[in-house]
């Protein structure tokens, strides 16, 4: 019969693959979460680059219509940063829930290995004392014999 240490290393596998789920998981989420940050500050760099040609188109004259088409321009490239920022900030809130799963995770497993040391540690007592006994035994069948 194999002792419980030994059973519940099958429970500490299942504990250590859902540990690797969780922090793949937790990559996963992170590198998406980059993906939307790095588009974020692309159109913040356009933005701004625009902004400056804008400026440096204005020095003179400049017909109405062009006007109003870089204020369209800048209206629909302000509402198209906000929403990347609104994406931005659900990606950090997926990145967080990853993080608190392979946190319980690793805490499920690092329990585990603990609760398996306390087992093995109690099999170790176990045995001694079973020793200890087997040996106060025959000595004292060895002295009974003796008398």
């Amino acid at each position: 019969m194999t002792v419980r240490s030994q059973r519940l290393q099958v429970v500490l596998s299942l504990e250590e693959r859902k540990e690797q789920q969780a922090l793949d998981r937790m990559n996963d989420v992170r590198r998406q979460w980059q993906e939307e940050q790095d588009r974020l500050e692309e159109l913040q760099r356009y933005q701004l680059e625009y902004h400056q040609q804008m400026r440096e188109q204005q020095q003179g004259t400049v017909p109405v219509a062009r006007l109003q088409g870089w204020q369209n321009f800048i209206a629909r490239l302000d509402l198209l940063l906000g929403q990347q920022q609104a994406r931005v900030e659900q990606a950090e809130q997926r990145v967080e829930q990853a993080r608190q799963q392979w946190q319980q995770a690793w805490e499920r497993r690092r329990g585990m290995e603990k609760y398996i040391q306390a087992c093995r540690a109690q099999e170790q007592r176990d045995r001694d004392l079973a020793e200890q006994k087997q040996s106060d035994e025959a000595a004292a069948r060895q002295f009974s014999r003796r008398r």
